[in-house]
């Protein structure tokens, strides 16, 4: 039955695009892919051309398909149209981050589009409903959108939901590597953001809130630079901890003790809320440049004591389990858009396991999400 497949497939058009994709997302250089396949770089740089003038013979498409561990009908599916330009995508720290990280981190990001389209032919999602704030004051566009979500001055207890009830896809990233925080980006008006499951919970919601940041301060923009990052940083500090709560709960004789415990009020890290503090008149120069030092000593640069759980997705839980009442599970969908377990596992916040032992049909609550028949 599968070399029946695969048959049908070969008859089909060859894609140069899924090539590079997939070499791009397991992080090869032409020279190492051809290393692995056994064939001049000059040739597989030739197959991942826009306008291939020759198409491979089986045997090196299978070769392809081992080397990079993606199934071989994945490279003659559709062509992966409007590629994600990136200037479009925000990332923290462009300039240092090494080309294949990018051009990893922007190949999910085309992966996160399959998937959405998935789901939008099973399920009617959220339409967005994001505030136009281009241009507007960080500060003062975080209080507006609080004040939009009726948040008063609360704490936020969950950003990824914040995200999703304004219709931003979600999707998390297993990335290897801590140049790629999270990022964000538009596409044909669908706002999606992506985050590093390699952060805590904590670094990962002010993530989430920074990209929110760049999708509703800076759309229709070049997104990258370091005034761009200021914005989205100074935003997700007002977002997640406004000035009157800061400036109420600190006094001149805290200690990163007190700070330890304080940041559990807003959920961030211990870091994010010493440099809100001093930015927003809470302490002294004197009383940050001590603080850091001590927090530095503690390890609380990279690491959390008494850190949080990372949030997860409520939609896609949601989408999962009334898929797995119909018997569609993660492997299901990944058959059915040619792409390999792990690369779509990891986007969906790893929710099989989760799932396994779950019974879909054994609550009494109705889901909000119906599937589109």
């Amino acid at each position: 039955m599968k070399s029946q497949i695969l048959k049908l497939y070969r008859k089909m058009i060859f894609n140069p695009s899924r090539l590079k994709l997939a070499r791009q997302r397991r992080q090869y250089t032409i020279k190492a892919l051809s290393e692995k396949v056994g064939l001049t770089s000059r040739m597989v740089s030739e197959y991942e051309k826009e306008r291939c003038s020759s198409i491979p013979p089986e045997k090196t498409v299978s070769a392809f398909a081992q080397a990079l561990n993606y199934p071989e009908s994945f490279f003659f599916e559709g062509e992966l149209t409007d590629q994600i330009e990136q200037k479009s995508v925000s990332f923290r720290s462009a300039k240092s981050m090494k080309a294949s990280n990018m051009h990893a981190a922007i190949g999910a990001g085309i992966i996160g589009e399959l998937l959405n389209s998935y789901f939008e032919s099973k399920f009617q999602l959220v339409q967005p409903k994001l505030p136009e704030l281009v241009g507007e004051d960080p500060e003062l566009a975080a209080s507006m959108l609080r004040s939009e979500l009726a948040l008063g001055e609360k704490s936020i207890s969950n950003m990824v939901h914040i995200l999703e009830s304004l219709g931003v896809r979600v999707y998390s990233l297993d990335e290897n590597t801590q140049a790629v925080d999270a990022f964000s980006f538009w596409k044909n008006d669908i706002p999606f953001v992506f985050l590093n499951t390699k952060k805590s919970g904590e670094r990962s919601r002010f993530d989430a809130a920074h990209e929110l940041a760049h999708l509703i301060l800076h759309k229709n923009d070049e997104v990258q630079g370091r005034d761009k990052e200021r914005e989205a940083d100074a935003f997700a500090a007002h977002f997640l901890m406004p000035k009157n709560t800061v400036l109420s709960r600190t006094n001149r004789f805290l200690t990163v003790s007190d700070v330890i415990k304080l940041k559990k009020n807003w959920k961030v890290s211990a870091m994010a809320l010493i440099v809100h503090m001093k930015n927003v008149g809470a302490i002294t120069e004197w009383h940050y440049k001590n603080l850091i030092i001590e927090a530095s000593k503690l390890g609380l640069r990279t690491n959390e004591i008494d850190g949080i759980e990372r949030e997860r997705s409520k939609l896609i839980s949601k989408m999962l389990l009334i898929l797995k009442k119909h018997g569609v599970g993660i492997s299901d969908i990944a058959r059915n858009l040619s792409l390999p377990y792990d690369e779509v596992s990891s986007m969906l916040f790893d929710f099989e396991v989760v799932h396994r032992n779950e019974n879909p049909t054994r609550s009494n609550k109705k889901p909000s999400l119906r599937l589109v028949k």
